[in-house]
């Protein structure tokens, strides 16, 4: 009988023994940088003679590793592999499968330290950055292990004086999960362990960014006793196998996160019924957002200043849930846009996620680099320039947190995704004002409101449309089952992870009727 869940602990690296940990941890791995990594198809590694190659974004000459790229033919196996093992891993009962996620578990805190060291290095995250994903890939497991158990409790149903009736949930058969490189760890895990935990198998296309992550989590997952094509490592490009296997008459569901353009796609390709296919596919789908923090005349001001600036510039601004735009009430709107300015300006420092000093670190390469550069130039000629911080010296994929004030609500950069350490300042009129410009937007993720006025809080909690809302705290950190994680509107479809309907996205149910 497992225990309550509760949330995996944060790692303390002000304590210098764990500094000393994460160093050993980073040296460890830095010893493994540059070395190659299969495709893992029914448990058998194969080379296609074709590379992904993932580098340091923070010092782009480093070679992370080399990954195989795999072939339409090499899809074609996964999905064969992973139908052959449907068969027999939907019939372990849900307890086995429970057990299997408990064990993963296991095996990642013990390996904490190394499996973060390894996204320092692909990411150029900061060290509680990393170590607190890792802890989060942990809260996914223990999670939907507990959550799978549940499932499989019956039902109350109404009851006929001359017949027995009961209520099953039955795995879909074969999934494709597409994660995110910005949480190569976390969302590679969940969006794996939850359809898997409950009988279906997969076939997992992990980000061409981060790949080295994905085949290390994959080795955890073999060691806890997933047997061979409930989970096939499949990197490649979606021109190659993506379109494939999302189209493929096979496939029953599809897991992503990313972007939203590459959310829609999938989501009207995988709409077509093809021929041969007898069922509609799911869709879960996570695809960013263009969040808000709105900040009321009675708000506590130096509380909403600390909350802006670790949302906007955590992670070098590349969650999905950070804060983008700052609507702020016209009362306070000078003493916030001077708060936050000094704030980044004395707390937010630039450079190496393996240094360990610095709380933001490259974006994630060339290509964003690039677009999030031409932004900043959009936004001078947008808006006021209230701060920009000093470049970082070398050949890393470096932007300092850049601030703008007065911008327009209908500017492009209050309105567009730049997924980098990018602020917009918006002035309100009012609290009416303000609610207002924020709803203007397609995207509907999170959204953070600071104030001290309860009706404006309950307004808040009834009008404001994103999918996650927080009163009077920063608008990212979602913990796993405490604040179930995903949007409305073009942010996302499907139920939310971490929260206690997830799983129902990967079963079909059956209501059974005997007659006595």
């Amino acid at each position: 009988m497992r225990g309550p869940y509760t949330n995996e602990p944060a790692i303390d690296f002000s304590i210098e023994e764990n500094r000393t940990a994460m160093r050993a941890a980073l040296a460890e791995v830095g010893d493994q940088l540059g070395r190659e990594y299969p495709l893992i198809i029914d448990g058998e590694r194969r080379t296609t003679g074709q590379w992904i190659t993932s580098i340091n974004p923070g010092n782009p000459n480093q070679v992370v590793g080399k990954v195989a790229k795999a072939r339409p033919a090499d899809a074609e196996d996964a999905l064969c592999a992973a139908e052959t093992a449907f068969k027999t891993w939907k019939n372990v009962p849900v307890e086995g499968r429970a057990s299997v996620l408990f064990k993963i578990a296991a095996i990642v805190r013990r390996r904490r330290l190394e499996l973060a060291a390894w996204m320092v290095y692909e990411l150029d995250k900061a060290w509680d950055e990393a170590e607190g994903e890792v802890a989060e890939a942990v809260d996914f497991l223990e999670w939907y292990g507990r959550q799978a158990l549940k499932l499989n409790q019956r039902p109350d149903l109404g009851h006929l004086p001359d017949e027995a009736t009961d209520y099953r949930y039955f795995p879909l058969g074969i999934g494709v999960v597409i994660p995110p490189w910005n949480f190569p760890c976390a969302i590679l895990t969940g969006l794996t362990a939850a359809p898997v935990v409950v009988g279906n198998t997969v076939i997992l296309k992990p980000a061409s960014n981060t790949p080295v992550i994905g085949y290390k989590m994959v080795e955890v997952f073999e060691e806890a006793g997933v047997p061979p094509g409930v989970i096939n490592f499949l990197p490649g490009s979606s021109a190659e196998i993506g379109n494939l296997l999302v189209e493929s008459p096979r496939v029953r569901f599809i897991a992503f996160t990313g972007s939203r353009d590459v959310g829609v796609e999938i989501y009207e390709k995988a709409a077509k019924v093809q021929p041969g296919q007898r069922f509609l596919k799911r869709v879960t789908a996570e695809m960013g957002g263009k969040d808000a923090i709105i900040v009321d005349a009675e708000a506590d001001v130096e509380a909403a200043i600390a909350g802006i600036v670790t949302s906007a510039f955590g992670f070098q601004g590349q969650k999905c849930s950070a804060c983008s735009r700052a609507i702020i009430h016209q009362d306070v709107y000078d003493a916030v846009v001077d708060g936050v300015v000094e704030r980044t300006r004395d707390l937010v420092t630039v450079g190496p996620g393996v240094a360990g000093e610095a709380t933001v670190g490259a974006v994630v390469d060339q290509k964003q680099y690039d677009s999030i550069k031409d932004y900043i130039e959009v936004g001078k000629r947008e808006g006021r320039l209230a701060y920009q911080g000093e470049n970082v010296d070398g050949d890393g994929y470096y932007i300092p947190p850049t601030i703008f004030a007065d911008v327009p609500e209908t500017a492009r950069i209050a309105r567009e995704e730049i997924f980098g350490p990018v602020l917009a300042i918006v002035k309100a009129t009012d609290f009416d004002d303000a609610l207002r410009i924020a709803n203007d937007s397609d995207y509907g993720l999170t959204g953070s409101v600071y104030s001290r006025n309860r009706a404006v809080l309950e307004r808040a909690r009834q009008e404001f449309a994103v999918g996650n809302l927080y009163l009077n705290r920063k608008s990212t950190g979602a913990m796993m089952g405490v604040h179930p994680f995903g949007g409305i509107k073009l942010s996302g479809a499907g139920s939310k992870p971490g929260g206690p309907d997830y799983l129902l996205s990967f079963v079909e149910a059956k209501a059974i009727g005997e007659q006595l």
